[in-house]
């Protein structure tokens, strides 16, 4: 009797600690997986955000400028550009004055620093007694630029293997013809390295053109530098010029009588032979 109320009472308390048990296993599955997850998680994106860097890549713009100018006097307007121009850490392209008095004419080139060139045009108009005309361009050879450094990185690795294979060669032939290869990489490596210089400097300095002219544009009634001696002069030197021309006209004619006397004469004998024959 004993006995049987002994594995009784082991019975009912294998049956109270089994439902405990079980009830308390599953939530302490659920509640570790879904907080270990999404911290993987996040410390995923975090890494992912960091690796991924937002760079701003630097355009490479090509600005000009051009303007025309009314001033008082030509040359001390293309004066004060030059002196203009070296101020702003620039320089004069070229310059150029045609004419007299009234009529002068000037035009000059000048490049400033590109974050100058607002600056620099403002002074300009500032120069002048009015502005009769005013432009400015630009133009983007980032692409341009960025293709030019894939190509010279391809040519300098083209460059390298010619360079390990004719350490390797030993036929006169095949060093010859390396070289001939080499020769056409390099040249191809300097002309890149070269555009890429000048799309450097030109982006870098914008170019400003500046066309130049007088306040005063009245005319004078007779044009400065005309003397009626020299016109006189000059209608003589045509005369004796008509003359020497008919002369040598006359010379050659004269020189060559018997041939075209000659050929005259056949055309002449042979239409009075034509007439007699139709007679």
């Amino acid at each position: 009797m004993k006995k049987v109320m002994l594995i009784t009472g082991l019975v009912l308390v294998v049956c109270l600690l089994v439902p405990v048990s079980c009830a308390k296993g599953p939530p302490q599955a659920e509640e570790t997986m879904p907080a270990g997850v999404p911290e993987r998680e996040e410390s995923y994106k975090e890494v992912g955000a960091g690796a991924l860097p937002s760079i701003e890549e630097e355009r490479m713009i090509v600005r000009n400028g051009e303007i025309s100018l009314v001033v008082n006097d030509v040359t001390d307007a293309r004066d004060e550009i030059a002196q203009l121009a070296v101020r702003f850490d620039g320089y004069v392209v070229s310059s150029q004055i045609s004419g007299e008095e009234q009529d002068i004419r000037g035009w000059i080139s000048i490049r400033v620093p590109d974050d100058r060139f607002e600056p620099a045009l403002a002074e300009l108009r500032d120069l002048a007694v009015r502005v009769t005309s005013e432009s400015t361009s630009s133009q983007d050879v980032t692409e341009e630029y960025v293709d030019l450094e894939s190509r010279l990185k391809n040519a300098e690795a083209t460059e390298s293997q010619y360079l390990a294979l004719l350490e390797k060669a030993e036929d006169v032939e095949d060093i010859l013809s390396i070289y001939e290869s080499l020769s056409r990489v390099r040249s191809e490596i300097e002309q890149i390295k070269g555009r890429m210089q000048y799309l450097e400097r030109i982006s870098s300095m914008s170019l400003i053109s500046v066309y130049l002219k007088p306040a005063a544009t009245a005319k004078p009634l007779v044009r400065a530098g005309w003397s009626a001696l020299e016109m006189l002069k000059s209608a003589v030197r045509g005369i004796v010029i008509f003359g020497q021309w008919l002369g040598t006209i006359a010379i050659w004619l004269l020189i060559f009588c018997p041939v075209w006397g000659a050929i005259l004469g056949i055309i002449y004998w042979r239409r009075h032979r034509k007439k007699k024959v139709a007679s």
